[in-house]
């Protein structure tokens, strides 16, 4: 019968390897901070409203439309999607224009859209 688990015995680890990476593990604070984003972006529902906003900047009504939600879930997912910084808005007059926050979040969304979309 076949193992399919991995494993490892720890006799063919390279040490200057290990001890180089022991040197960059990410922080509790990192790991905290990452680990929310991922989450948020996991939501089907922030995942439209981001879409959108990869196209262009929109506002509350605008998205509520798109997501088919009412204007208290939508504010709710943008507000979540703000705290993480994944949103930026912008005040024009009274109308508020939400948009993604910058072009890190909209290469990590376009690009986890490729992988996706890769045969």
């Amino acid at each position: 019968m076949e193992n399919n688990m991995d494993f490892c015995k720890g006799e063919h680890c390279d040490a200057r390897k290990m001890a180089k990476l022991k040197t960059e593990v990410l922080s509790v604070e990192e790991t905290t901070k990452l680990s929310e984003i991922f989450k948020a972006m996991g939501d089907e529902t922030r995942i439209k409203i981001m879409h959108a906003l990869v196209k262009q900047e929109l506002c509350v009504c605008e998205l509520t439309e798109l997501v088919r939600m009412s204007q208290s879930a939508v504010s709710h997912q943008l507000r979540v999607l703000r705290n993480l910084r994944l949103v930026k808005r912008r005040k024009e007059g009274k109308q508020v224009y939400y948009s993604l926050d910058d072009e890190h979040i909209v290469n990590i969304f376009t690009q986890g859209l490729e992988h996706i979309r890769h045969d």
